[in-house]
């Protein structure tokens, strides 16, 4: 077991990516915090996992609920050896219909969210002295803007900088900063954002997730099972000497 004795804590951690990291990270011996602002979901899942998974109610865009999650899943844990910044919200409009509600409600979960979390996490592995993994998750909308998408390509390209920044500030003790840029990945949240592009595009429900899918050089969409390699491997000592880096797990989506 890769993680055996390890401790982690996963943000947006009640569906999806998030909660297919925390199985990830069971089944490789880590015990895992599972954040989320939905209580009753959150909780639900990390009954799912069993004794190893503890849920943790957290708003990442409030500083209260930071500090009362972490606080409350390193009592329980012990420590903190690892972080997920996975919790993020998704929007498209064209840019004459872009509301500054819904700028700010991104940057305030995807952007604000990423960065406190880290430096949560940052103060009590300085203190604690043994080091750590932050992994953000990015996406590969960050890599370049998008019609619709200007927002959260915003937002995304803005944590991939906050990677790169914390990985170079962080890495004097022995904090090891990097990302994970997914494609497209299917799940729950796909429904939405088909929505958006039917709005927007005109196009038939179900028919913009047809052709993502079709336009992967992989042949299909990414599954949430195809970032755990990723995300197990940069929470191990054979990634120590990986700093700041943003890795793409698209199926050949992004040539970085």
């Amino acid at each position: 077991m890769r993680l055996q004795g390890k401790t982690a804590l996963i943000t947006g951690a009640a569906r999806g990516i998030g909660l297919e990291f925390a199985r990830a990270y069971i089944a490789e011996g880590a015990r895992v915090a599972l954040a989320d602002i939905n209580t009753d979901a959150v909780a639900e899942a990390a009954t799912s996992l069993g004794p190893q998974a503890m849920a943790v109610q957290m708003d990442v865009t409030q500083q209260a609920s930071i500090d009362a999650g972490f606080s409350a899943a390193i009592a329980q844990m012990g420590k903190l050896d690892i972080l997920i910044n996975n919790a993020a919200l998704f929007s498209a409009a064209p840019i004459a219909e872009i509301a500054r509600a819904d700028y700010e409600r991104l940057f305030s979960v995807n952007v604000s969210g990423t960065l406190f979390c880290m430096q949560a996490a940052a103060r009590h592995m300085i203190a604690r002295g043994d080091g750590g993994k932050i992994i953000n998750m990015a996406s590969q909308a960050g890599r370049r803007g998008e019609s619709l998408v200007a927002v959260y390509c915003a937002t995304k390209a803005a944590v991939i900088s906050l990677t790169q920044s914390a990985g170079q500030n962080l890495i004097s003790h022995g904090i090891n900063v990097n990302a994970i840029a997914p494609g497209v990945v299917d799940g729950d949240h796909w429904d939405g954002v088909d929505a958006f592009f039917a709005e927007y595009e005109g196009k038939a429900p179900g028919q913009k997730k047809r052709e993502v899918g079709a336009a992967v050089p992989f042949g299909r969409m990414g599954t949430a099972a195809d970032l755990t390699g990723m995300a197990i491997f940069l929470a191990t000592d054979e990634a120590k000497y990986i700093v700041a880096q943003c890795f793409g797990v698209d199926g050949g989506n992004w040539m970085a």
